[in-house]
């Protein structure tokens, strides 16, 4: 069987958001599945000494217009957050302490979330900073939101975030979506059309 597509990705990250909305069921169409992992790519931005798009000289407005833009272009609910960027460490380490529980739903759980933290923050203008904002976002979908709580503070999954984010730079990550296809990255959502021949017709 095929590997699984590997998709690093930050909850702050509006092309990260589009392309969630639309990598499983490209992947599907072609046989494969997918590993998604969140990173923070404040933490990446300084590995690198790099900046996001929207603190770049010159870059800001025109990005957040492509953000709107990219969204009606595929068709799905935009609108930009009051408050961006924001930190995504509870969300992400709530990601992963969900995605690591017993049990065959785990990963369907995680997935699951994943999608609300991103339609809550760019469809609904919901503050994911906020623990509070992902715990409730978790208990809505079942989660025991006391355990969560405890979760995303354990030292374990503290760490577990810092190595996937130190992983991600250590293979060459400085944006996301980062999307990678039998070792071969795509960076944006504007590359889902090219992983899409890639996967019907194999490298070009």
């Amino acid at each position: 069987m095929a590997d699984p597509i590997i998709f690093y990705f930050d909850f702050t990250s509006p092309y990260s958001y589009l392309a969630s909305e639309k990598i499983d069921a490209l992947a599907a169409s072609h046989g494969r599945t997918v590993d998604w992992r969140p990173i923070l790519l404040g933490g990446v931005f300084q590995a690198l000494g790099t900046v996001s798009l929207v603190k770049q000289p010159g870059m800001a407005d025109y990005s957040v217009k492509d953000f709107a833009r990219s969204a009606r272009f595929l068709g799905l609910p935009y609108a930009h957050p009051a408050s961006f960027p924001v930190l995504t460490v509870a969300s992400s380490r709530a990601y992963y302490w969900l995605l690591d529980q017993p049990g065959e739903a785990s990963c369907a759980l995680a997935r699951r979330f994943a999608h609300a933290v991103f339609r809550a923050y760019f469809a609904d203008g919901c503050d994911i900073a906020a623990t509070a904002v992902v715990l409730d976002l978790a208990q809505k979908l079942g989660a025991d939101g006391t355990a969560l709580d405890a979760g995303i503070r354990a030292p374990a999954v503290k760490e577990r975030l810092r190595a996937e984010t130190d992983a991600a730079v250590a293979q060459g990550v400085f944006g996301a979506p980062w999307i990678v296809v039998d070792g071969e990255a795509f960076w944006g959502a504007d590359r889902l059309p090219q992983i899409e021949r890639w996967l019907a017709d194999g490298a070009f």
